[in-house]
């Protein structure tokens, strides 16, 4: 019986043409692709209410998509917040490829019209001023005004866009927050004695379709939020972008943001990001910030974040300058 001999294995003399499109880089080079002129940071941005305080019905898109090199709008890689007039007696469709929908009613009333099923039956919601509502993916709802109304609305279209999907499944149910609730509720925190030593005195709002998050939406985290008259708050810091909405304030309310702190605590540099009522702005994905209230009078504040998406993959991260754990 003769022995199989091995093929003999010999060096190739030359390195293979690529494939395609393939390409490779010094890890050095590559690991922290997050600078400009690459995958561009996350800048701040503030939009006052000037932009939604008059003209006709329109949908007001808070947008940032050029400067961070995405499809737009965008106001964030996750998420678009934008504005939403509607005169009296006027409609408008707010149709988005998005799983999850958060509307606050800034001012004005009227109701939201969504189709429900294949059948044509429809859910009604009547919304006021203060009330805001989650809407899963879905058909396009419509926004009637029976009241001049500004509502601001944030989705996470921007995300679904770059992972080249459609939202065809809810889930969560649509769900309402009356703003009469949710004044009453945060009128009770701020009263209770325990609140005294608290980092934020703030309502968070949560769905029972998402027990384990406790957020709004599976993507979004909403925060109903008081700063009270000279409050200074120890600065925190978290990995999802907060679009902040000013809800009511005066004169004296700003928020100070920043990427590093200085050794007693406080933001190394900071920006300074002055509140009007109706406005909003971006806080950076990482960046220390603080909310400042030297008005003499209690101020309200909306942080809507991607931080649903965050709990799930477990890298929000939330951390506090002071040591307190959110308490």
């Amino acid at each position: 019986m003769t022995q199989a001999t091995r093929p003999t294995r010999t060096a190739p003399t030359t390195s293979p043409a690529p494939l395609g499109k393939a390409e490779l880089f010094d890890y050095r080079q590559a690991a922290n692709p997050i600078r400009p002129g690459l995958t561009e940071p996350i800048p701040e941005g503030r939009w006052g209410p000037d932009l939604h305080s008059s003209g006709p019905s329109a949908i007001l898109p808070l947008d940032l998509s050029a400067g961070l090199g995405c499809q737009g709008p965008a106001t964030s890689p996750a998420l678009s917040a934008n504005f939403v007039r509607i005169l009296r007696g006027e409609a408008l469709e707010v149709g988005a490829n998005a799983t999850s929908s958060l509307f606050f009613v800034l001012r004005g009333e009227g109701r939201c019209l969504r189709p429900a099923s294949l059948h044509g039956a429809e859910l009604i919601q009547s919304w006021s001023t203060g009330d805001l509502f989650v809407l899963p993916a879905g058909a396009a709802p419509r926004l009637e005004a029976s009241a001049e109304s500004v509502l601001y609305w944030v989705h996470d279209g921007p995300l679904l866009s770059f992972l080249g999907v459609t939202a065809d499944t809810p889930r969560f149910e649509a769900t309402h927050y009356p703003g009469a609730w949710l004044r009453q509720e945060l009128a009770a925190l701020a009263a209770d004695p325990s609140s005294a030593r608290s980092n934020r005195l703030s309502l968070l709002l949560a769905n029972k379709d998402l027990p384990a998050s406790r957020t709004v939406t599976h993507t979004l985290w909403a925060m109903y939020g008081l700063v009270p008259a000279g409050a200074i708050q120890p600065p925190h810091r978290h990995q999802s972008v907060a679009l902040d909405l000013v809800i009511d304030c005066q004169p004296g309310c700003v928020t100070l943001s920043g990427p590093e702190l200085n050794a007693d605590g406080t933001i190394r540099n900071p920006l300074s990001m002055a509140w009007e009522p109706g406005a909003a702005f971006v806080t950076p994905p990482g960046h220390w910030h603080s909310h400042v209230n030297d008005s003499g009078h209690p101020a309200l504040l909306l942080p809507i974040q991607d931080a649903g998406l965050h709990t799930y993959l477990r890298s929000l991260d939330i951390r506090f300058s002071s040591g307190l754990q959110g308490d």
